[in-house]
């Protein structure tokens, strides 16, 4: 039967390249991700009440204030939660932010786990308090949960045990874990500084990013370990529109609100980045086609086929996917006159824009600058813009060793490329790492991805040993 499906799709091709694309599809086989977190349930619940500690101590950054006093705090935590960590391993403390360094047997390829220690505030109205760690029977809950004290947990408890064996690793391993990644703010760089003063070149960082994400994409059930290979740029940007103000009672026309709104209409009804589909994109489509259902499959299997398509079609059904394809804008803040019956001499609309590499951040902040002039607008780039990361080599050799500590770990668990659209402390090791992966090797179903940043942030501490091991994999 399966040879007379692929002699109808190679008679097909010369007749049709969509009867080829369809004969092609139905002669391979569909595959599913049925990969489950199975663990110790002792080793779950010890792992559950360290991550718990480490959420008990509020670690809320604020933008522009490195508050090491409170951080130094959370170190004392980490010293009592793993204390041959800090037995063994030299520590650097800089601002609040953290460098541990572990001797290997060799400094040829040093690798660097890394994970940040702030949280970002805890607003709105909680089932459990955001920062009491509550264990029940299959969460721990609390502000930090997923983003991301369970990967500092699992990468100093993979040490931890590491060492209690009197493990040497192959190479030099670093920790690291600034106190400012939720506002881009300085303590990465300062232990990126740190590395190059003392001549660190890392072979491998393996920071946030992606993870074991559950469902990736809409019709591709199951999980998937999805590691980040590049993030997108970012930057935050004010209009502003000016007037002379006025009584309300005789408007305007043009007033500042009116031509910000004008403005804002037409960018969002009339994008002007352009849809591209870069290979690290089409990578992760091809990888994921295998898993899909049979229109899916048919789509994401034939790109040689279905590419222009699906650069129309993704967007409509997927903001995530929209976002793979192209620099994206969101109109976030708004300001103008304190009083109903007074026009405003100024207002303005901020925004925060993502840069795709094919239309870096001059690029499209250029765009964008063009269609605010033609409005009458000014335009302020703000602080802390940068542009998009470089991507990684998924052919190269440390790519291979972080795919390889993810099939040691999760047996059966299916990989993909996978393309940050949000902004992690792994670009500042760009400067200094030509393989910086983006990938949590913990269990992010929809309820912990709504969490993050959201209301009632929770993870299931199944996963937690899968996390451990996969870092003791990795070093290994």
């Amino acid at each position: 039967m399966k040879k007379s499906v692929v002699a109808l799709g190679a008679a097909g091709a010369a007749m049709s390249p969509l009867l080829y694309a369809v004969g092609k599809t139905l002669a391979t086989p569909q595959k599913v991700s049925a990969y489950t977190p199975d663990p110790d349930p002792e080793r779950a619940m010890l792992y559950a009440q360290k991550l718990s500690k480490m959420i008990q101590y509020e670690t809320v950054s604020v933008p522009g204030e490195l508050l090491r006093e409170k951080f130094l705090g959370f170190h004392k935590v980490l010293e009592e939660l793993f204390p041959l960590v800090h037995e063994n391993l030299e520590k650097t403390e800089i601002d609040g932010s953290l460098l541990y360094y572990w001797k290997g047997k060799s400094s040829e390829k040093p690798i660097v786990l890394m994970s940040h220690q702030d949280v970002v505030p805890a607003e709105g109205e909680w089932t459990h308090d955001p920062f009491s760690g509550d264990i029940d029977d299959t969460y721990v809950w609390g502000r930090g949960a997923s983003d991301t004290k369970c990967t500092v947990m699992a990468f100093f408890q993979a040490v931890e045990e590491l060492l209690a064996e009197g493990y040497v690793p192959p190479q030099d391993v670093y920790l690291s874990s600034s106190n400012t990644e939720e506002w881009s703010g300085p303590g990465c760089p300062a232990l990126v500084n740190e590395l190059k003063r003392r001549g660190v070149k890392p072979w491998l960082v393996c920071d946030e990013g992606g993870a074991i994400i559950n469902e990736p994409v809409g019709g591709i059930p199951g999980n998937f370990a999805m590691m980040g290979v590049f993030e997108k740029g970012k930057g935050d940007v004010l209009f502003t529109a000016r007037s002379s103000g006025g009584h309300a009672s005789a408007p305007p026309k043009n007033s500042p609100v009116a031509r910000l709104a004008a403005f804002v209409n037409e960018v969002e009804t009339k994008n002007p980045y352009k849809k591209y589909m870069a290979p690290e994109v089409q990578a992760m489509f091809e990888h994921l086609a295998p898993y899909a259902s049979f229109p899916l499959r048919l789509l994401f299997g034939n790109m040689w086929l279905f590419k222009p398509l699906l650069l129309q079609v993704l967007p409509l059904f997927s903001n995530q996917a929209g976002a793979m394809l192209k620099t994206t804008i969101a109109f976030t803040k708004q300001s103008g006159s304190a009083a109903f019956n007074v026009l405003p001499q100024e207002a303005t609309v901020g925004a925060n824009m993502r840069f795709i590499p094919h239309q870096g951040m001059e690029e499209s902040l250029g765009i964008i600058r063009k269609i605010a002039e033609k409005y009458d607008l000014e335009m302020q780039v703000m602080d802390g813009a940068n542009d998009y990361s470089p991507a990684l080599d998924i052919e190269g050799e440390p790519w291979k060793r972080a795919v390889a500590a993810v099939e040691k770990t999760f047996p059966g668990l299916p990989y993909s490329p996978y393309v940050m659209t949000g902004a992690t402390d792994a670009h500042f090791y760009q400067e200094i790492c030509d393989c910086c992966i983006r990938f949590a090797p913990v269990v992010y179903e929809p309820e912990q991805m709504k969490g993050m940043h959201g209301v009632d942030e929770n993870i299931k501490y199944n996963c937690l040993p899968g996390a451990v091991d996969f870092y003791k994999n990795l070093i290994g």
